[in-house]
């Protein structure tokens, strides 16, 4: 609709902005209409009008098999909307026009803003199914009626109230009509419905609403007569009421077709399972940040009794032995750490190969610098875990084995993430610039501890590729080229 008005038309962008809180609105209008919808604006030249917009009934059939938007049409050949662009008012006459056999009823609502029509809506009923209409069809229309003469007048939609149509209540789920007292003319099966699981046990028809409302939820306070007034109609506001039993989310709309308040629409719908199922999962987050910070303390509370018991150590080689076990420890500890501050099971990995390559640079014999280039980006807990395991034995072993004591160095981490048909890998290379591999080495049959983990971790339980090669001018490289979910962050 932006390029649209842009491209075709004069109107300014507080203009565009209007007809876009019109646009959000305007699924409640077609639906009560029983109708499709099209917004024609004039053209800049004001020889023709361009479609902009365009809404399909969900509780009826379409006028408009085709999309209608980007239509060009010169002024004259829809009398209709001349007639309501110029005279500024709702334009009902004419015969139904007939297409593809279908007889068509056009009416045309003029769109004002602060005085001013910016353009029309060619509202169109599909005839073929028309019948003695019901008591809810009679009020879907008559409410329709209101609403179309608000929009003709610039009353509606409310420029304070921003809607989104995915989250509050539609016509279906469940419709009130109330009087200017804020007493029920007419509630839907649907909203009744509502009502009785909130406590109600007699018909809504008759009661004040805001009275009925505060009964069956009753707040303690001042905001009792707030949820009166809310449940009255008297200002468009969304809300909530949960009863005992129930709850239920309420939109009120205020009805001044003519300038004077002459009663209100309330929308709603029942989301105590909707409700019932998000408090389910915020305890359930809850749970798993609890676990996954006990797990973290237990962890450090081993690290902590294996490093003690490294310091009673006679032995150099039990001595090595019981350190690298506390930096295995420790590298899951920092995984569960993250998780525990998370709302999910994925965590964000930088920070974790960051404090893995802090840790265990700390144990370093010589003075080597370690740094990280890319990003690995979010991975799932399980990959994270794993993969902070390879890291620290991949480091360790760069650090150990490349350096001796006193020598300086570094040892650059590379992370890159690629994405191809919807699969995604994460390429990892750790080099250093140590001393290089012994002549002969063969990194898949090396019987050493920390590769052997390495090996199985990649290949076994991450299903990926390992490689250890010599760099190219010094020292090592390590490649890891593992597959992941297609990061959408």
């Amino acid at each position: 609709m932006n390029d649209l008005v842009r491209q075709h038309t004069a109107l300014s962008d507080s203009d565009l902005e209007w007809l876009h809180l019109l646009v959000s609105e305007w699924q409640l209008l077609s639906d009560l209409s029983f109708a499709d919808l099209v917004l024609w604006v004039p053209t800049r030249d004001g020889t023709r009008y361009v479609s902009v917009a365009q809404m399909r009934p969900n509780t009826g059939p379409t006028s408009y098999q085709d999309d209608m938007v980007g239509h060009l049409a010169p002024r004259g050949r829809r009398p209709m909307l001349d007639a309501a662009l110029d005279e500024g008012r709702i334009v009902r006459e004419g015969d139904p026009e007939w297409r593809e056999e279908v007889p068509v009823r056009v009416e045309s609502i003029p769109v004002r803003r602060e005085g001013r029509v910016l353009g029309v809506i060619a509202r169109n009923t599909n005839l073929l199914t028309v019948r003695t209409p019901s008591r809810l069809e009679l009020t879907y229309l008559q409410s329709a009626s209101d609403l179309a003469q608000m929009i003709a007048a610039g009353s509606f939609p409310f420029p304070e109230q921003q809607v989104d149509m995915d989250a509050s209540p539609r016509a279906g789920d469940g419709l009130i009509r109330l009087d200017a007292d804020g007493v029920v003319q007419y509630a839907s099966p649907n909203a009744l419905s509502a009502y009785h699981r909130l406590g109600l046990a007699a018909d809504l028809v008759g009661c004040h609403l805001g009275q009925t409302t505060a009964e069956l939820a009753p707040v303690r306070g001042p905001v009792d007569e707030a949820l009166v007034k809310l449940a009255s109609g008297w200002a468009p506001r969304e809300f909530e009421v949960e009863g005992d039993e129930g709850v239920i989310q309420l939109r009120a709309i205020p009805l001044k077709p003519k300038g004077t308040h002459i009663g209100s629409l309330v929308l709603l719908r029942d989301v105590t399972e909707l409700r019932r199922r998000e408090r389910e999962l915020i305890t359930k987050d809850a749970t798993i940040r609890e676990i996954h910070h006990r797990v973290k303390n237990n962890l450090q509370t081993v690290a902590a009794l294996l490093r003690l018991q490294a310091r009673r150590m006679d032995s150099d080689q039990g001595r090595d032995a019981l350190n690298e076990a506390v930096r295995r420890v420790g590298s899951i500890a920092i995984v569960h750490e993250t998780l525990s501050q998370n709302l999910d099971e994925q965590v964000e990995f930088d920070e974790i190969a960051d404090r893995v390559l802090a840790m265990v640079a700390e144990i370093s014999p010589g003075k080597v610098t370690g740094h990280r280039t890319g990003r690995f980006g979010i991975l799932e807990a399980e990959v994270a875990t794993r993969l902070s395991m390879v890291l620290t034995e991949v480091l360790q072993n760069a650090l150990e084995h490349g350096f001796g004591p006193g020598e300086q160095g570094t040892v650059e981490v590379t992370a890159v993430r690629s994405a191809t048909g919807g699969e995604g890998r994460l390429l990892v290379t750790v080099e250093d610039d140590g001393r290089g591999l012994p002549e002969g080495f063969d990194p898949q049959r090396a019987g050493n501890l920390g590769l052997q983990i390495v090996r199985t971790l990649v290949e076994g339980e991450l299903g990926g590729t390992f490689d250890m090669v010599p760099a190219p001018e010094r020292g090592t490289r390590v490649v890891l080229d593992i597959p992941v979910r297609v990061d959408k962050h």
